[in-house]
């Protein structure tokens, strides 16, 4: 019994020796730390760094902006924006055509991305979340992502344009598609996770099947995300130059061929009338069309963050 007393005893202690030494590091670490002065005047020099960051990207943006309004805003009238291009010296030059043909190229590739982008989101998120498959895919639309647009461009006018043997507003729909199809679908698939797992419990407990438990409940509840995810992608491809270049390319009649004859489109009339062209008339044009294509995707980003935001205040 006295040895029993006296092992415990002798634990105790060890136990309380311990607490002395890690209070003692303790100590000896703190005093080790450097000086306030210095942790001070390094939390200032974070600071100042991330003011002049913000302040460099915000102020690149507004002189951008003011470039652009400064250049374009005095060419912008009733006919520029009703009246078709024209070649140089022809009066009355527009960029309606153009502004019809960029529509009809972005819609087509809405319509072609868009459905299985959101099929593919949906894949991701409910269904092959940590299947190979879904890791396979979902790296594959992280390398899409990454692909330049220029390459893409080049892809389609081997597999699309020289076959058909004729540039095309559809070749162009396509090209733009496959750089959109990989951003949405992982914008959907992002916004299918944010969903709380208990609605789906919910609907599951009440008999519904999986597949009609992702469709009403799930895909309703982020329909505000799925719809920021596509303007996002047409915000995204809407200025795109380079694929256009090797599919769409330009032309100066209203797009009434959309699948078979070269389309007009504001990027690639922005290239050629300010670069192209030797006539001040002709870059005062370019910069119009510049600042009408600014102002287009400048409002689709603001209306998505203001419904992103609504969706998170509610």
């Amino acid at each position: 019994m006295v040895f029993k007393l006296h092992k415990r005893e002798t634990r105790r202690g060890t136990l309380t020796q311990k607490q002395m030494n890690s209070q003692f590091n303790q100590t000896e670490h703190q005093a080790k730390r450097r000086p306030l002065r210095f942790r001070k005047w390094k939390d200032k020099l974070v600071r100042l760094f991330s003011i002049f960051s913000i302040t460099l990207a915000v102020g690149g943006m507004a002189w951008i902006l003011f470039t652009v309004i400064s250049n374009g805003l005095s060419v912008i009238d009733f006919k520029f924006l009703t009246q078709p291009s024209k070649p140089y010296g022809i009066p009355d030059n527009g960029i309606a055509n153009a502004l019809i043909g960029t529509l009809l190229i972005t819609l087509g590739a809405a319509a072609l991305s868009v459905p299985p982008a959101i099929a593919g989101g949906i894949y991701l998120s409910e269904f092959g979340k940590y299947s190979k498959v879904g890791h396979f895919i979902r790296f594959s639309a992280n390398v899409m992502m990454g692909i330049p647009s220029v390459i893409v461009g080049l892809f389609v006018y081997i597999i699309l344009v020289i076959p058909t043997g004729s540039f095309s507003g559809f070749a162009g729909s396509v090209a733009l598609a496959i750089i959109m199809f990989p951003l949405v679908m992982r914008t959907t698939e992002d916004m299918l996770a944010m969903v709380p797992y208990t609605l789906r419990e919910s609907a599951l407990a009440l008999g519904m099947t999986r597949a009609r438990t992702t469709l009403c409940i799930v895909a309703r509840a982020a329909k505000n995300g799925l719809l920021t995810g596509i303007l996002l992608g047409l915000a995204r491809v809407s200025g795109e130059t380079a694929p256009l270049l090797f599919t769409a390319l330009f032309s100066d009649s209203w797009p009434t061929e959309f699948f078979s004859q070269p389309t007009a489109n504001m990027p690639v009339l922005i290239t050629e009338y300010a670069t192209n062209s030797p006539f001040e008339e002709m870059h005062a044009a370019g910069w119009g069309a510049a600042l009408i294509i600014t102002l287009v995707v400048l409002l689709i980003n603001i209306f998505t963050r203001i419904m992103f935001r609504t969706r998170h205040a509610k």
